[in-house]
């Protein structure tokens, strides 16, 4: 029995909705570029938080929440995109899945850095031997090699883990699905310019998602949409890069960074299945086999304790 499971249900849901994100981030860049992929989905993540602020009338955060809510935005609204978006331009989704697999360590230490979590010396063992398995998943699967794309997957994880720690601890103070809305709104006018930057205008943008239609007032022109990317780019921005936050961020503040942080061990695996049907990789028989190692080890650092100097908070029940 885990000594906390409220936030076991949302962080594996928002676990599953990341894992698919290199996969389509991989379909959307082929089909296009690194940039536009990075622009489009910051478009429509911001635009939808806009919407949802603007509806349910949110009031303004406190001052003393702002500059969280920029490192949240510049790690996971800004830096984690870009860079797996240029990574996905050279790597393929199951290689950089692997590689991603060190994440929940580098969340644990920012969590505890910045959060002051202080969890048991087994803990960190459990969580160092997870990420080992992965790295040595990696190794063994020929994917080990340093390359600019995972360079550039390093960044995503330094920027990922910056953003989930503090994300996390701001989760505990006001509602989580708040935390990513805030981080996203500031970004729309951003995501706006940048589409002028990218000189993505609106017949430009035509040609991307509808590349057989000459004619804008073609007659049937819906079914010669490029349906991978559009549904890719939805994904990436809506799920992604929103919807999943909201869940992710609640399980952060519910079970603790360093904790709630282990379940990302599974993504990697979430990832490779993901990999293999949309973009036909096959999963062999070493990855069956460290899929099994590394769920056990999430389920064993799940039931370790940890001395967590928010306790008090967390019996709080967050301001709707």
């Amino acid at each position: 029995m885990f000594q906390s499971t409220g936030g076991l249900l949302p962080g594996i849901l928002a676990i599953a909705a990341f894992a698919l994100t290199l996969p389509f981030t991989r379909i959307a860049v082929l089909a296009t570029s690194p940039m536009s992929v990075f622009v489009l989905r910051l478009l429509m993540a911001s635009l939808a938080a806009v919407l949802v602020l603007l509806i349910l009338r949110v009031s303004v955060p406190d001052k003393r929440h702002w500059m969280p809510i920029m490192v949240i935005s510049a790690g996971v609204v800004f830096g984690f995109p870009l860079f797996t978006s240029l990574a996905m331009d050279s790597e393929a989704a199951a290689h950089g899945g692997v590689v991603l697999g060190i994440l929940p360590l580098a969340t644990a230490v920012c969590g505890a850095w910045i959060n002051r979590e202080r969890p048991s010396a087994l803990f960190w063992l459990v969580a160092l031997a997870g990420s080992l398995l992965v790295l040595l998943f990696s190794w063994l699967s020929g994917n080990g090699a340093i390359s600019g794309g995972d360079i550039y997957l390093l960044l995503a994880i330094v920027s990922a883990a910056v953003g989930y720690a503090v994300g996390g601890q701001l989760a505990r103070q006001i509602p989580a699905w708040q935390v990513i809305s805030w981080a996203l709104a500031p970004a729309l006018p951003i995501a706006l310019l940048s589409l002028f930057w990218l000189d993505a205008s609106l017949q430009s943008l035509w040609g991307v998602f509808f590349p057989d239609v000459a004619d804008h007032q073609s007659a049937g022109w819906l079914s010669h949409a490029n349906g991978s990317l559009l549904f890719s780019l939805l994904y990436l921005g809506l799920v992604s890069q929103y919807g999943g936050f909201l869940l992710w961020y609640r399980a952060l503040a519910l079970d603790g960074i360093a904790r709630a942080s282990q379940l990302q061990l599974l993504q990697p695996f979430f990832t490779l299945a993901g990999a293999a049907i949309l973009l036909g990789e096959t999963i062999d028989v070493l990855t069956i086999v460290f899929a099994v190692l590394i769920l056990a080890s999430v389920a064993l650092s799940r039931k370790l304790p940890q001395r967590n100097s928010h306790a008090s908070v967390l019996q709080k029940p967050q301001r709707s």
